[in-house]
C-alpha cells in the first residue's frame, strides 16, 4: 500500500471543486441561485426589494391560481406530502393514473406517465428507446435533458443543423439506412424561442422511418387549441410518436410527462430505468397540474393574455434595437453577443428591479450571449412599462 506522503494529489476531487474557474466566476458575480424571500404573482422579493419576474416560465400565470393552490392543499391533506417511493416498489395512486388518463386525451394520445421531473420525463425517452446501433437524428440545439438521453442510449447521434429540413435530409440520406432511427426535437425551444419546423421535419423523419420524439415542454400551454402544444398548432395528429415535456411550466406544478401509444408507454414503465427507480410525485403536485390542465381548457383568457403580452413586450425590445434572436414565443431572448456585454445588462436589470437570468457560452453558440426573458400571462401593463424603463436604462449601460 502506496504512504499517503508518497501521493501527488490528496483528494484530487475536492481540489478539482476548490479550483473550478467557472464556479469561483459565479460565486463572485452572484448571476445563480439568489434566494427570494417570497413570491406573489410575477412580483418576488430578493434583498428586501420587490422585483419583477421576468425569467420564470409560469406562462399562464397558474401558479398562484386560487383553484390550483385549493386542488394542492385538498390533495395534500388526503393522502399526505409524499408517496414515500417509486410506483414500481409501493404502486402507484389513483391521482396518478387519473392525470396520466387526461393528459392522454388532451394530448390526442393512447397514454402517458408523469415522472418526479421533466428532465427525468424527457431524458428517459430517449435513453430508454433508443439502443446500441440504432441512429439518433438530433437538433444541434437541444436541451441538455435530451442530450444527457442520448449518451446513456449509446445509440449513434447524428445532428443537424438547427431547425434545418434541408440538413436532416443531408444527414438521414448519408446515415444508415438499415437502422432503426429516431428523430429528436423540441416544439419550442426555450433559449431561441423559436417553434420546430415540424411539418418539413416530421415528413423527412417518415420518409426515412424515423420514430419521432418531441420535447414540448416550452409549447404545451402556449402553442394550439387551448395550449395543446405544437403538434396541435401544425395539426399533425399522429405524426410525432412521443410526446414529453414538463409540468412546472404552464401547468404550475413539478414534474414531467411522456404520452405515446400504450405500447411504448408500458415499453418505458418496464425497460426505463428513470421510471422504475424514481420516487412518484405527490398527491399535491398532481393535483395542481389537474386544476391547471382543467383551467387551460375552461378560462381561455390566460392563453389571450399570454399573447397579448408577448406582443407588447416583443414590440418594445424591438423598439430599443434589441436583437431577439427571431423569437416567435413568450420565451424571449436578448442576445447580446458575448459574456462582457451580458453581465452589465443583467445587473443593470437588477438594479431597476427587474429579475432575469443569463446564459453565455457554452451553453449558447459562441456569439450568442445572452440574457433569457419569459412573458407570463399574470404580468400586468403596469409591470410592463417598469420592464420598458429598466430596458431602456440597462441599453445605456451597453
Amino acid at each position: 500500500m502506496a504512504l499517503s506522503f508518497f501521493v501527488k494529489n490528496k483528494k484530487a476531487i475536492l481540489n478539482r471543486c476548490r479550483d473550478d474557474y467557472a464556479t469561483k466566476m459565479r460565486l463572485k458575480y452572484a448571476p445563480y441561485y439568489l434566494a427570494m424571500e417570497s413570491q406573489k404573482d410575477t412580483t418576488v422579493r430578493l434583498g428586501g426589494r420587490d422585483m419583477i419576474m421576468l425569467s420564470s416560465n409560469d406562462y399562464l400565470g397558474l401558479s398562484f391560481h386560487p383553484k390550483v393552490i385549493e386542488a394542492a392543499n385538498n390533495a395534500t391533506r388526503q393522502w399526505g406530502t409524499s408517496t414515500n417511493g417509486a410506483r414500481s416498489s409501493n404502486g402507484s395512486r389513483a391521482f396518478h393514473v387519473e392525470l396520466e388518463d387526461k393528459l392522454a386525451a388532451f394530448l390526442g394520445k393512447e397514454a402517458c406517465h408523469i415522472h418526479a421531473a421533466g428532465y427525468l420525463s424527457v431524458m428517459t425517452t430517449v435513453a430508454t428507446l433508443a439502443q446500441k446501433g440504432d441512429v439518433i437524428l438530433a437538433d444541434k440545439n437541444l436541451h441538455s435533458c435530451l442530450w444527457d438521453g442520448i449518451r446513456l442510449s449509446l445509440a449513434t447521434v447524428e445532428r443537424f443543423s438547427h431547425n434545418s429540413p434541408d440538413d436532416l435530409r443531408e444527414v438521414l440520406s448519408a446515415s444508415n439506412l438499415d437502422a432503426a432511427k429516431v428523430l429528436v426535437v423540441e416544439g419550442v425551444y426555450s433559449m431561441e424561442g423559436h417553434i420546430a419546423r415540424l411539418p418539413e421535419l416530421t415528413e423527412i423523419g417518415e420518409e426515412y422511418g424515423c420514430f419521432t420524439i418531441l420535447d414540448d415542454a416550452h409549447g404545451f400551454g402556449v402553442l394550439g387549441k387551448q395550449g395543446r402544444g405544437t403538434t396541435d398548432h401544425f395539426g399533425l395528429g399522429d405524426k410525432v410518436d412521443l410526446i414529453c415535456g414538463s409540468l412546472s411550466k404552464s401547468l404550475a406544478s413539478t414534474g414531467g410527462y411522456v404520452a405515446g401509444s400504450r405500447e411504448v408507454i408500458e415499453y418505458l414503465r418496464t425497460n426505463s430505468k428513470q421510471t422504475i427507480f424514481s420516487a412518484a410525485i405527490s398527491a399535491g403536485q398532481t393535483a395542481a397540474a389537474m386544476a391547471a390542465l382543467e383551467i387551460m381548457q375552461t378560462e381561455p383568457q390566460h392563453l389571450e393574455r399570454l399573447w397579448s403580452n408577448t406582443k407588447k413586450y416583443k414590440a418594445m425590445l424591438k423598439g430599443l434595437g434589441l436583437n431577439i434572436w427571431e423569437s416567435e414565443t413568450p420565451a424571449v431572448p436578448i442576445v447580446l453577443g458575448s459574456k462582457e456585454r451580458v453581465y452589465p445588462f443583467w445587473k443593470a436589470l437588477l438594479d431597476k428591479g427587474v429579475f432575469t437570468v443569463m446564459s453565455i457560452a457554452p451553453a449558447v453558440p459562441a456569439g450568442k450571449d445572452l440574457i433569457r426573458t419569459a412573458i407570463s400571462a399574470m404580468h400586468t401593463d403596469e409591470q410592463l412599462e417598469k420592464i420598458a424603463e429598466a430596458m431602456a436604462f440597462a441599453v445605456k449601460k451597453l
